[in-house]
């Protein structure tokens, strides 16, 4: 029984390191987004392409961030059967 107990606890601290790789990601992609689009870009003259791509990166960012969430929430919804 004891050997169930520490499984459970393994898996916790999976999920909880796993959520807060996933906030770690939302946070740093929104902020570099907002940082490099809105004063960076303009302050060095970078034209609306680089904007562009500075979006399409942040976009990236967050749609692998929306992938791992799905991860955790399927790996949440495991560990409560």
């Amino acid at each position: 029984m004891a050997r169930t107990g520490n499984m459970d606890e393994k898996l916790e601290q999976v999920i909880a390191r796993k959520g807060r790789h996933i906030a770690l990601v939302i946070a740093v992609t929104m902020v570099l987004w907002l940082v490099l689009s809105m004063f960076i870009g303009p302050a060095l003259g970078l034209p609306g392409r680089y904007a562009l791509l500075i979006d399409f990166a942040a976009l990236a960012g967050f749609i692998y961030a929306v992938i791992n969430i799905f991860q955790l929430w399927r790996l949440r919804q495991d560990s409560q059967r």
